[in-house]
């Protein structure tokens, strides 16, 4: 093959780039290679908007009831989850902006506390939370998908929606490869449908008040509960659904002007979802008992049942667009993860790669796609995003004691954007809220969280001392070579 040729023939010109095939016309010219800022404001808005609304607003608020009791606990409790996500965002943004680079969270524990602490967080990600988080969404939508086109009531084959799931997986993992452009742009329309759901939710929600059904309302904090392990996990089911806010801050290199869009995209977008969050809350109770909601297991869905009669199956779809959206920003998101440990040496070197005719990290989109097409071959992929959920929390909960322990080991650092002291010590709080707590609540998944955690600890120093096998390099080097005639894929330029 001439593509072997050409990439041991590229030479280095006085600037120190290389000379790649052009993406036009295949002749060589001056094209560095590295990932190129494409989005913009509006891009980075849909974006945070399309990682934070996923299934969970429509799917299952009900978890919040369950660990709050009433129905005026649930909406404060949503109103908080709001605002401290808000916080924890507004303390990302200085991060984003003060250590640019893509990778987010990996990135932030690096700089706070060394590679090893961000490793750990990388090999839950990459292993367990993202491609299940991925087989768990691709499945949501398939269920509900097919809710447009099949009565109600009728219970597929799950391989059926297996099929249904490895294929949309594999289509969005192909768009993300060879149209990045457009990828970013799906992100537009997915918001609007999202936001379009939402708004018919609330406004019907609105609708069904002025008519004079407040029952609902009559006793709101009536059943509260008070114990604060249950309230904790009233607030990590909140927390899932505002999940998704830090998603900009692992596409940093791709944003335009990051100084200025990053909080921009922060504050147009968290602010918006709070509100559409909370009213659409509103509208549910408005229509649906505390016990209803209870005995639904997906609330929008027996929300417009109730509501729209034969027209239900919109919610169905809403739900699935939904879907869809947040796995494809999921995609996005976690491939940029895997692809900037591996340029620092934490992950195979070739998943540190980048196809030079469309500049996207495609070995690694594909490598994330294939595990989380290993994972839908079972469906009880749910136990581990538990596991992982608990990492997730204290992951954050390092990232903010890093802002505060960089602000005084490194004072002088250059902060286009710097917060308010409360800021990081308001979600620090929160943080060990969400982290201690569950310690007691749910004691034997803490310790399987922990132990899956701690077993990349052997893997971390195999994979860095300073002499490897040589059949192991010399494998790691065939792999490499043949990635890069596979994908027509090189390293990054520096």
């Amino acid at each position: 093959m001439t593509f072997l040729k050409d990439v041991t023939a590229w030479s280095t010109s006085n600037k120190g780039e290389k000379k790649v095939p052009s993406a036009q016309n295949g002749t060589l010219s001056q094209n560095v290679i590295k990932l190129k800022p494409r989005i913009g404001l509006l891009e980075a808005v849909a974006i945070t908007v399309g990682a934070i609304i996923g299934s969970g607003i429509f799917v299952s608020p009900k978890g919040v009831l369950i660990s709050a009791g009433s129905v005026g606990l649930s909406l404060v409790i949503w109103v908080a989850c709001g605002f401290l996500s808000l916080t924890g965002a507004m303390c990302f943004a200085e991060l984003g902006t003060s250590i640019p680079g893509s990778g987010g969270t990996y990135l932030y524990l690096k700089k706070a506390y060394g590679p090893i602490p961000a490793f750990l967080f990388l090999w839950v990600t990459v292993l367990i939370s993202a491609p299940c988080g991925m087989a768990v969404l691709s499945l949501t939508f398939a269920k509900y998908v097919t809710q447009v086109f099949f009565p109600i009531g009728c219970v597929l084959p799950e391989s059926a929606l297996q099929l249904l799931a490895v294929s949309t997986v594999v289509f969005l993992v192909f768009v993300s490869c060879y149209h990045a452009r457009g990828a970013i742009k799906v992100q537009n329309i997915f918001m609007v449908a999202k936001i379009s759901a939402l708004v018919i939710i609330i406004l019907s929600g609105a609708v069904y008040m002025i008519k004079g059904n407040l029952q609902n309302f009559d006793q709101p904090f009536q059943n509260s509960i008070t114990n604060p392990g249950q309230i904790s996990l009233a607030f990590y089911s909140g927390f899932f659904s505002y999940s998704g806010w830090s998603a900009m801050n692992f596409l940093t290199e791709e944003l335009k002007e990051p100084n200025k869009n990053l909080p921009r995209a922060i504050y147009i977008a968290l602010p918006l979802v709070t509100v559409v969050y909370v009213t659409a809350n509103v509208a549910y109770f408005a229509v649906m008992s505390p016990e209803e909601m209870l005995l639904s297991d997906a609330i929008a869905v027996t929300f417009g049942q109730k509501l729209f009669g034969a027209m239900s199956w919109v919610m169905s779809l809403f739900v699935a667009i939904s879907t869809c959206g947040g796995l494809a920003i999921s995609i996005m998101t976690n491939s940029r993860l895997i692809f900037v440990a591996a340029r620092d040496g934490l992950c195979p070197d070739f998943l540190s790669h980048i196809k030079i005719q469309t500049l996207t990290p495609a070995p690694a989109l594909i490598f994330l796609g294939f595990m989380s097409l290993f994972y839908l071959t079972s469906s009880d992929v749910i136990s581990l995003i538990n596991y992982a959920s608990y990492t997730d929390n204290l992951a954050n909960l390092g990232v903010i004691s890093g802002l505060l322990y960089m602000r005084w080991r490194n004072p002088d650092l250059e902060r286009p954007i710097k917060v308010s002291l409360m800021h990081p010590i308001i979600y620090l709080l929160t943080c060990l809220f969400t982290v201690t707590l569950p310690i007691y609540v749910k004691p034997i998944q803490v310790s399987i969280t922990v132990v899956i955690t701690a077993s990349g600890l052997p893997v971390y120093y195999f994979m860095t001392r300073p002499k490897q096998p040589i059949w192991l390099s010399e494998f790691a080097g065939k792999w490499t070579r043949a990635s890069q005639k596979l994908f027509m894929a090189v390293s990054q330029d520096d």
